[in-house]
């Protein structure tokens, strides 16, 4: 059984990981002329899962953040054409978020930008290390050791 204190240095670690992510991405979205903030690019990629557009009360909820964080958001991508407010077709006083064709090759950039901060993170690491790491992940993101993850009736995976 592991402690706080001898979890300390791997939280740290964890943390240590997200900001370098997060920095190479940003280098990413700058070299590519994207001109967006993380926070906004957060939220491209988020508008770009839903099926129809949504209320920007959909969009603060499913962010976590306070309408008026996506308010300010919605507005610079407005103003750079990567997102329009359109009229919901079944109540004129509900105001829903669309991406533009603009908007569409926004989120393509972005995927490719953490596409490739992903493999410079990586790249280091071998193919047994990488699947290694990928379970972990999955435990860690699941909430549930590997094993319990399996159905009765399947194969249990080893590393």
């Amino acid at each position: 059984m592991t402690t706080a204190d001898s979890d300390g240095p791997l939280a740290e670690q964890l943390l240590r990981l997200t900001r370098r992510m997060h920095r190479i991405q940003k280098r990413h979205f700058q070299q590519g002329g994207l001109g967006i903030t993380p926070a906004q690019a957060r939220l491209l990629r988020t508008l770009a899962h839903y099926p129809s557009p949504p209320r920007m009360a959909d969009l603060a909820e499913r962010l976590e953040v306070v309408p008026r964080a996506v308010t300010t958001l919605v507005d610079g991508l407005e103003a750079s054409g990567t997102v329009r407010r359109v009229p919901d077709p079944t109540n004129r006083r509900v105001i829903r978020i669309e991406l533009t064709a603009h908007g569409h090759r926004a989120v393509a950039e972005l995927h490719g930008a953490r596409r490739a901060a992903a493999e410079e993170i990586l790249a280091p690491l071998t193919a047994e290390q990488r699947k290694v790491l990928g379970g972990l992940l999955d435990t860690l993101v699941d909430g549930t050791p590997e094993e319990h993850r399996h159905g009765p009736d399947e194969e249990q995976r080893t590393c």
